[in-house]
């Protein structure tokens, strides 16, 4: 079957569009691969933080605060971008502002809290409102029995984007440490890197993906925000109608609690409790991505075949897996092992959530919908790492009860899933439609 299979898209899409839809996820894989998962968030605490006790609850309590402003913002960022026709005017936006943030990432050194802190919130708020768009494109792309498969194209070629970027990084970290230079050199280089690759990648976006929705004929500019509201509200007040869309959105607040302790804080646990050195901990994320992109790209194919909500199930039965290795390694041999099944299962469970949103989301709410959805996945970016944080801070630096608990999350969101029944969920959706 070819890559980007037109059969999958829906009437008048073409392939270009969804290589410059999916050229967003290569674009913006490398902030998070890099800054969130391999390189800044052990530079925060060990660097910044000058290895204070309160290093790793300071760096969750950061994520939250920016995630918590998400919340906020993106229900009602969606129903403004539904009325306007405008989420590629505000994919846009945030691209200029996530680049613009991680640039000045480059100028934090040791003690410099504040400034840390200050371009994290900013960076991660970008990326964030930028990944709801992206997803609220999904639904006008592919049809809705191949919303599986077109997500895990997204995925997939985002991790490739997150290799190129923290490979770039690696690189330049390998030549720094061989001329003798220290963290405070080499971490704000990988930061310039990666906001070039974010710049420069996701120009490939702004240029072959079309804007499909049309604004609303009472759309002013002036009523926008008021309009935006009134959708939220009525969302909400009609949200028996969408049972199945809430269930989804309870399962992936806990599901997604757990991948982010694993986005966020995998490097600090391989480096407080196995010791790893940076240039280890880099190349044991790229190995993830590398399983992340194989799972994302072939569990797309397979979870049309055998269901959304079936194949969501066997990934977080995974994650509990995975979670259940890093527990018990007490050398890098099975770190590493869990650390490729968190690979296989974060680029599937993501595709599978997202994918699933779109078949309970009303084609005429898409970006709305794709704000309540991140609403939860901000949510769980809340709770999980801090979770952690507090774990850790309260034990005096337990980080292996900190992972156990954590694994906590997944069983909470097979248990949710259950009440997941996509058949209805998607009739719900339909009837709005009509």
């Amino acid at each position: 079957m070819p890559l980007f299979d037109p059969q999958a898209l829906n009437p008048g899409v073409r392939r270009r569009e969804v290589l410059g839809w999916a050229m967003y996820d290569f674009a913006n894989s490398g902030y998070t691969t890099v800054v969130l998962t391999a390189v800044f968030n052990a530079y925060f605490v060990g660097v910044v933080a000058d290895g204070a006790d309160w290093g790793t609850l300071a760096w969750t309590l950061t994520l939250a605060l920016s995630n918590a402003l998400v919340m906020m913002a993106t229900p009602l960022l969606g129903a403004w971008a539904d009325a306007r026709a405008a989420k590629k005017l505000l994919l846009a936006g945030t691209t200029l502002g996530c680049v613009a943030a991680t640039v000045a990432l480059a100028g934090v050194g040791r003690g410099d809290l504040w400034l840390a802190v200050a371009a994290i919130v900013v960076s991660n708020f970008c990326y964030a409102v930028g990944e709801q768009v992206t997803a609220a494109f999904l639904p006008e792309l592919a049809r809705r029995e191949a919303l599986g498969r077109v997500s895990g194209w997204g995925w997939s070629l985002g991790y490739f984007g997150g290799m190129l970027t923290l490979g770039l990084s690696l690189g330049y970290v390998l030549w720094a440490q061989g001329q003798g230079l220290p963290a405070t050199h080499f971490v704000p280089v990988s930061m310039l890197i990666t906001a070039a690759v974010y710049a420069l990648a996701s120009l490939a976006t702004f240029a072959l993906l079309r804007e499909h929705a049309r604004a609303q004929p009472d759309a002013r500019l002036r009523g926008a925000t008021a309009q935006a509201f009134a959708r939220l509200r009525q969302t909400w007040r009609e949200a028996g109608r969408y049972r199945d869309f809430q269930w989804l959105l309870a399962c992936a607040a806990a599901y997604q609690a757990g991948i982010s302790v694993v986005i966020a804080l995998a490097a600090i646990y391989a480096a407080e409790v196995l010791g790893f050195q940076q240039t280890q901990t880099m190349a044991l994320i790229f190995l993830v991505n590398i399983a992340a992109a194989a799972g994302a790209f072939g569990f797309g194919y397979w979870q049309d075949r055998v269901g959304h909500r079936r194949a969501l199930a066997f990934t977080l039965w995974g994650w509990v897996g995975m979670t259940a290795l890093a527990v018990a390694a007490t050398t890098p041999g099975p770190f590493w092992a869990a650390a490729v099944l968190a690979g296989l299962c974060m680029g599937s469970s993501q595709s599978a959530g997202r994918a699933l949103a779109g078949v309970f989301a009303p084609p005429d709410q898409l970006a709305e919908f794709y704000g309540l959805w991140t609403f939860a996945t901000r949510l769980a970016a809340i709770a999980g790492p801090v979770t952690y944080g507090l774990v850790t801070w309260a034990t005096g630096g337990n980080h292996r009860l900190a992972i156990a608990v954590t694994g906590l999350f997944f069983l909470l969101g097979l248990a949710l899933l259950r009440q997941v029944d996509v058949a209805r969920g998607q009739q719900a959706a339909q009837a709005q439609a009509g």
